[in-house]
């Protein structure tokens, strides 16, 4: 995390055929930088870093990672302080305005995103035309893509209001776009957003309600989705940020930016790691030799057997994410009475 370059301090570096300084731009927590902006224009050379691994694209104040130390922070609260007493929506607040909201501004906030969960007829309409066997990440960047063709008043990305609009109706319309992928998957009809409900409670009940009977929000699952959103609100310059920098940089619409995040996320080494896991541990119970033997053959490194979720780009030491997720693990296991020796 970088305040803005105060440019007191230089590194010099000696290169073929000269000498050239470069101001040290100091962080506010974490490591300083170097600003090599000017490198090509005073070297003749072009920097070379495979992976962009030791490269900082941008100044931000937003998100902090310490991946040798296992630390995360959101605008400089602690992960397990806005997963333990914050909500989604809190949080999403204090990442877009950089700090958490009072309680008139977070309902004012949370009735706009009520306002705009509908989706246009025509636009639930975009679901028939897919194949229920299509990858939800498939369809999600598809709809969400299909946004910019409805919201077109909306596009300039130097008007403060039209970007803040377009946030919202996003906010408000994934999660039932996220939803009607499922169903599609299943067959089953789409529900109406029920405003009435909590933005968690009604994401429960747009994926797992049913039109042949009422929808009753287990609390348990519901603290737990909550706290998961929470957890993948923000993660720096990740890959799929990245992605929506990189195409919101030619003042691309931020549905279009955000469908090339969503296609970023996709990969398999990405967001798709998850999916990895899951369908690891499916292939272990069908197998039916246990985790034990399992773990055997990949330490015997055993051709096409994996470990998957274990090991982390940017945690060395641990993820401090992950203590949360099995504390909400546990809570939704034992809720449900499930009694799983592979989970």
């Amino acid at each position: 995390m970088t305040d803005a370059p105060q440019n007191l301090e230089t590194a010099t570096l000696h290169y073929p055929g000269g000498v050239a300084e470069f101001p040290v731009v100091r962080g506010i927590d974490g490591r300083d930088s170097i600003d090599i902006s000017t490198f090509m224009k005073q070297t003749g050379y072009t920097a070379l870093d495979q992976g962009f691994v030791n490269t900082a694209s941008t100044t931000s104040n937003i998100t902090y990672i310490d991946g040798d130390a296992g630390i995360l922070r959101y605008r400089g609260y602690s992960i397990d302080d806005v997963a333990n007493n914050s909500t989604y929506l809190e949080v999403a607040w204090l990442l877009i305005y950089g700090e958490l909201p009072t309680p008139d501004q977070l309902a004012d906030f949370d009735e706009k995103i009520r306002r705009h969960t509908l989706l246009h007829e025509d636009l639930r309409r975009f679901f028939d035309a897919l194949p229920h066997s299509a990858h939800p990440m498939s369809v999600l960047s598809s709809a969400v893509s299909a946004l910019s063709t409805f919201y077109e008043s909306s596009f300039d990305v130097h008007d403060r209001e039209q970007v803040e609009i377009s946030t919202i109706r996003l906010l408000a319309k994934l999660p039932v776009i996220a939803a009607y992928a499922h169903k599609k998957s299943l067959g089953q009809a789409f529900l109406y957003p029920d405003n009435s409900m909590s933005f968690v409670d009604n994401f429960l009940k747009l994926n797992f309600g049913t039109m042949a009977e009422p929808y009753e929000v287990n609390p348990v699952l519901s603290k737990a989705l909550d706290r998961l959103l929470i957890l993948h609100e923000d993660h720096e310059q990740n890959a799929s940020t990245s992605t929506v920098r990189l195409v919101g940089s030619t003042e691309a619409n931020i549905f279009a930016s955000v469908s090339a995040g969503i296609n970023a996320l996709y990969g398999p080494l990405h967001g798709g790691a998850n999916e990895a896991v899951l369908k690891m541990l499916a292939e272990i119970r069908e197998s039916g030799e246990g985790v034990k033997k399992f773990v055997e053959r990949v330490k015997n490194k055993e051709d096409g057997i994996r470990l998957m979720g274990f090991g982390h780009r940017v945690y060395k030491n641990f993820d401090p994410r992950a203590r949360l997720v099995k504390e909400s693990a546990d809570e939704v296991l034992e809720a449900l009475g499930v009694q799983d020796p592979l989970l």
